[in-house]
């Protein structure tokens, strides 16, 4: 509200209702700023957002985004946020009081500044990402112009410096999160070594105690290297051959895996590699929707033309878009990816667009290529 407005452009936001509000599953709402010299063209958009919506909508959506913006006007709004926001504080301060007992042994950390306020909910220009921080690894970055929101919490495991470089033994957070979901707490969002949490409306202490709990509970079970069968007994029924090994024996196996791949860099490396689109995302888009393409294996994709969004997850952003053609550094981590999945199953990496097929007992890697 403080925040002075645009002169001319107007600003979209899109807001996923559903996970911040209390909008019903798949809820989100568009979001427009007028500037101080244009106002929105109300049935121009309109027209517009008929385009992409159904006629024959989900009225209970609907009604729940009407709910959430009922409940966020007046001071009643500013005080739920204002509460998740404090909830959010809490568990900080709980995560780093923890850390503090144990001392020099290892813990998890919550990614954010390294000073925060020791009651309340601190300040605005607290969570901003100055450029002279150390503690979120960015460089060069504009002052005032990026900021973290404390309402979502960065779960940082042991084994990967902010530097990319990989330490000598490691904790990788979808080991993390498999055991927290056979205790109870669900995570969604999972990185190499972070897993994302976030604090909406309704969440309270005994509800991130439990997330508290499991993590002091998971190194327990790690520093006594517990066998997989007694603590992931489900993880174990999909997958026998973890049966027999301990919990730490098998984040040192991972762990290795992706030192060896050096996969923290090669993950960065692939998005800020060279990108050669060979024809517009439209006209790849039409070849294939015509099935003029081709089904090809991943050791032969250099230099081909993707007829398909190419987006692994994590981090869920698309790397290629159709039309872009392929490089070796994108060839290679897909090769990766594939020897992932074949070393340790259970903890395969999610790739939209990759498609697999077994042949003759095999199971082979293939992506949809334009015929060009």
């Amino acid at each position: 509200k403080d925040r002075p407005r645009t002169k001319d452009s107007l600003i979209f936001a899109t807001q996923s209702t559903h996970k911040m509000l209390a909008g019903l599953s798949q809820a989100s709402q568009i979001l427009v700023a007028e500037s101080e010299n244009k106002k929105l063209n109300e049935s121009i958009f309109n027209e517009a957002f008929l385009m992409h919506t159904s006629t024959s909508p989900q009225y209970a959506i609907i009604a729940s985004c009407d709910v959430a913006a009922a409940m966020m006007e007046g001071p009643g709004g500013e005080a739920l946020v204002e509460e998740s926001i404090s909830e959010s504080m809490d568990f900080r301060r709980a995560m780093s009081k923890v850390d503090s007992e144990w001392g020099s042994d290892w813990w998890f950390k919550v990614w954010g500044p390294d000073d925060i306020v020791d009651e309340g909910i601190g300040s605005r220009e607290h969570w901003v990402l100055k450029p002279k921080d150390d503690w979120h690894g960015f460089n060069n970055l504009s002052d005032g112009f990026n900021m973290l929101d404390p309402l979502k919490a960065t779960i940082i495991t042991p084994g990967l410096g902010l530097n990319g470089e990989f330490d000598e033994t490691g904790i990788p957070a979808a080991i993390v999160t498999k055991y927290l979901a056979e205790h109870g707490v669900i995570v969604e969002k999972c990185g190499l070594y972070s897993f994302f949490v976030m604090f909406t409306i309704g969440i309270t202490k005994g509800r991130w105690n439990t997330l508290l709990a499991g993590l002091q509970q998971f190194k327990d079970d790690y520093d006594r290297n517990q066998p997989m069968w007694k603590i992931l007994p489900k993880f174990v029924s999909q997958n026998p051959r973890y049966e027999r090994m301990g919990l730490r024996d098998l984040c040192k196996q991972i762990h290795g895996t992706y030192k060896a791949g050096n996969i923290a860099r090669m993950t960065t490396e692939m998005y800020i590699s060279e990108m050669k689109p060979a024809m517009k995302p439209s006209d790849a888009f039409a070849k294939m929707a015509h099935g003029e393409i081709e089904r090809v294996e991943i050791d032969n994709l250099d230099g081909k033309v993707t007829a398909v969004l190419l987006t692994p997850y994590p981090p869920g952003i698309p790397l290629l878009v159709p039309g872009e053609r392929f490089n070796k550094t994108i060839v290679d981590y897909l090769k990766f990816a594939r020897d992932m999945n074949e070393r340790l199953p259970g903890f395969e990496t999610d790739i939209h667009g990759l498609v697999t097929e077994v042949v003759s007992g095999v199971k082979r890697y293939y992506v949809d290529c334009v015929i060009y």
